[in-house]
Protein backbone atom coordinates (compact mmCIF):
# COMPACT_ATOMS: atom_id res chain seq x y z
CA UNK A 1 0.00 0.00 0.00
CA UNK A 2 3.07 2.67 0.83
CA UNK A 3 4.97 1.31 -2.21
CA UNK A 4 1.67 2.93 -4.26
CA UNK A 5 1.50 5.78 -2.35
CA UNK A 6 5.13 6.60 -2.95
CA UNK A 7 4.84 6.12 -6.57
CA UNK A 8 1.51 8.50 -6.79
CA UNK A 9 3.28 11.19 -4.56
CA UNK A 10 6.61 10.92 -7.14
CA UNK A 11 3.90 11.14 -9.94
CA UNK A 12 2.17 14.06 -8.98
CA UNK A 13 5.01 16.36 -8.07
CA UNK A 14 6.83 15.31 -11.20
CA UNK A 15 4.02 16.53 -13.08
CA UNK A 16 3.09 19.63 -10.91
CA UNK A 17 6.13 20.86 -8.86
CA UNK A 18 9.80 20.92 -7.43
CA UNK A 19 11.61 17.55 -8.83
CA UNK A 20 15.22 18.49 -7.55
CA UNK A 21 14.97 17.61 -4.41
CA UNK A 22 18.66 18.09 -2.23
CA UNK A 23 19.61 16.95 0.45
CA UNK A 24 22.08 18.51 3.44
CA UNK A 25 25.42 17.92 3.82
CA UNK A 26 27.66 17.33 6.94
CA UNK A 27 28.34 20.85 7.22
CA UNK A 28 24.55 21.92 7.39
CA UNK A 29 24.02 21.72 11.27
CA UNK A 30 21.80 24.06 13.51
CA UNK A 31 23.76 26.29 15.44
CA UNK A 32 22.87 28.23 18.69
CA UNK A 33 21.71 30.89 19.55
CA UNK A 34 18.87 30.07 18.18
CA UNK A 35 17.27 33.21 16.01
CA UNK A 36 14.13 35.13 17.70
CA UNK A 37 12.62 36.22 14.61
CA UNK A 38 9.92 37.32 16.04
CA UNK A 39 9.15 40.98 16.72
CA UNK A 40 6.13 41.79 18.99
CA UNK A 41 4.51 43.95 16.51
CA UNK A 42 0.77 43.95 15.76
CA UNK A 43 0.22 43.07 11.86
CA UNK A 44 -2.86 44.64 9.94
CA UNK A 45 -4.46 42.22 7.32
CA UNK A 46 -3.58 44.79 4.90
CA UNK A 47 0.13 44.54 5.52
CA UNK A 48 -0.49 40.71 5.31
CA UNK A 49 -1.88 40.98 1.93
CA UNK A 50 0.69 43.82 0.62
CA UNK A 51 3.38 41.08 1.60
CA UNK A 52 1.74 38.47 -0.27
CA UNK A 53 0.60 40.05 -3.60
CA UNK A 54 4.50 41.76 -3.31
CA UNK A 55 6.22 38.34 -2.83
CA UNK A 56 3.91 36.92 -5.71
CA UNK A 57 5.32 40.42 -8.07
CA UNK A 58 8.63 39.15 -7.45
CA UNK A 59 8.07 35.73 -8.32
CA UNK A 60 8.52 34.10 -4.55
CA UNK A 61 5.89 32.38 -2.88
CA UNK A 62 4.25 34.07 0.39
CA UNK A 63 5.45 31.76 3.49
CA UNK A 64 3.81 33.55 6.80
CA UNK A 65 5.15 31.70 10.01
CA UNK A 66 3.02 32.16 12.94
CA UNK A 67 5.05 31.74 16.32
CA UNK A 68 6.61 33.62 19.31
CA UNK A 69 9.97 33.74 20.55
CA UNK A 70 8.51 32.43 23.71
CA UNK A 71 8.21 28.97 21.94
CA UNK A 72 11.68 26.63 21.03
CA UNK A 73 10.01 24.72 18.01
CA UNK A 74 9.52 28.30 16.59
CA UNK A 75 13.21 29.33 16.99
CA UNK A 76 14.19 25.79 15.94
CA UNK A 77 12.46 26.01 13.18
CA UNK A 78 13.61 29.62 12.25
CA UNK A 79 16.77 28.56 12.89
CA UNK A 80 16.76 25.25 10.47
CA UNK A 81 15.73 27.83 7.62
CA UNK A 82 18.45 29.53 8.34
CA UNK A 83 21.14 26.69 7.58
CA UNK A 84 22.95 28.08 4.46
CA UNK A 85 21.65 25.11 2.53
CA UNK A 86 18.30 25.88 3.14
CA UNK A 87 18.42 29.42 3.25
CA UNK A 88 19.53 29.87 -0.23
CA UNK A 89 16.96 27.33 -1.33
CA UNK A 90 14.21 29.39 0.33
CA UNK A 91 15.35 32.70 -0.69
CA UNK A 92 15.19 31.42 -4.28
CA UNK A 93 12.08 30.26 -4.15
CA UNK A 94 9.93 32.05 -1.23
CA UNK A 95 9.57 35.38 0.81
CA UNK A 96 8.89 34.88 4.49
CA UNK A 97 6.93 36.84 6.97
CA UNK A 98 6.83 35.85 10.71
CA UNK A 99 3.83 37.21 12.72
CA UNK A 100 4.12 37.11 16.34
CA UNK A 101 0.72 35.66 18.06
CA UNK A 102 1.94 36.86 21.03
CA UNK A 103 0.52 34.83 23.91
CA UNK A 104 -2.02 33.54 21.70
CA UNK A 105 -3.30 37.43 22.01
CA UNK A 106 -1.90 38.95 18.89
CA UNK A 107 -2.84 38.38 15.40
CA UNK A 108 -4.65 35.58 16.22
CA UNK A 109 -7.68 37.23 13.63
CA UNK A 110 -5.05 36.84 10.63
CA UNK A 111 -5.53 32.79 10.64
CA UNK A 112 -8.81 33.51 9.82
CA UNK A 113 -8.09 35.86 7.43
CA UNK A 114 -6.09 33.38 5.70
CA UNK A 115 -8.83 31.09 6.14
CA UNK A 116 -7.13 28.53 8.35
CA UNK A 117 -8.47 27.35 11.49
CA UNK A 118 -7.32 29.88 14.47
CA UNK A 119 -6.23 27.72 16.94
CA UNK A 120 -3.48 27.45 19.27
CA UNK A 121 -0.08 25.62 18.66
CA UNK A 122 2.81 27.39 16.79
CA UNK A 123 4.25 27.35 14.65
CA UNK A 124 1.94 27.22 12.06
CA UNK A 125 3.20 27.51 8.68
CA UNK A 126 1.32 28.97 5.60
CA UNK A 127 2.58 28.28 2.13
CA UNK A 128 1.02 30.12 -1.04
CA UNK A 129 1.44 29.33 -4.43
CA UNK A 130 1.80 32.51 -7.23
CA UNK A 131 -2.05 32.18 -7.15
CA UNK A 132 -2.84 32.55 -3.67
CA UNK A 133 -3.67 29.10 -3.12
CA UNK A 134 -2.85 28.32 0.33
CA UNK A 135 -0.71 24.53 -0.39
CA UNK A 136 -0.17 22.97 3.19
CA UNK A 137 -4.09 23.55 5.17
CA UNK A 138 -3.69 20.04 6.25
CA UNK A 139 -0.19 20.55 8.07
CA UNK A 140 0.03 24.01 8.47
CA UNK A 141 0.15 23.14 12.07
CA UNK A 142 2.35 20.12 11.86
CA UNK A 143 5.80 22.34 13.12
CA UNK A 144 4.26 22.23 16.46
CA UNK A 145 7.35 19.72 16.94
CA UNK A 146 9.80 21.49 15.03
CA UNK A 147 12.12 19.70 18.14
CA UNK A 148 11.97 16.46 17.03
CA UNK A 149 12.13 16.82 13.72
CA UNK A 150 15.35 16.39 11.68
CA UNK A 151 16.54 19.03 8.99
CA UNK A 152 16.10 17.28 6.40
CA UNK A 153 12.48 16.52 7.17
CA UNK A 154 12.32 20.92 7.70
CA UNK A 155 14.00 20.96 3.99
CA UNK A 156 12.29 18.35 2.42
CA UNK A 157 8.86 19.75 3.65
CA UNK A 158 9.72 23.29 1.88
CA UNK A 159 10.82 21.17 -1.12
CA UNK A 160 7.59 19.54 -1.52
CA UNK A 161 5.56 22.73 -1.92
CA UNK A 162 7.68 24.72 -4.36
CA UNK A 163 5.84 25.56 -7.57
CA UNK A 164 7.13 25.68 -10.84
CA UNK A 165 5.89 28.18 -13.31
Amino acid sequence: MYKYLTYLLILIISMNGYTDFKNLGPDDVLTTPLPLPYNEKVVKASELDNFIDTSIQKGKQPVIIFGGNWCPDCRILDGTLDIPTIKKFMQQHYQIMHIDIGRYDKNMELMDHLNIESKKGVPRVVILDLEKNILNTATSSEWTTARDRKQQEIYDYFQRFVVIN
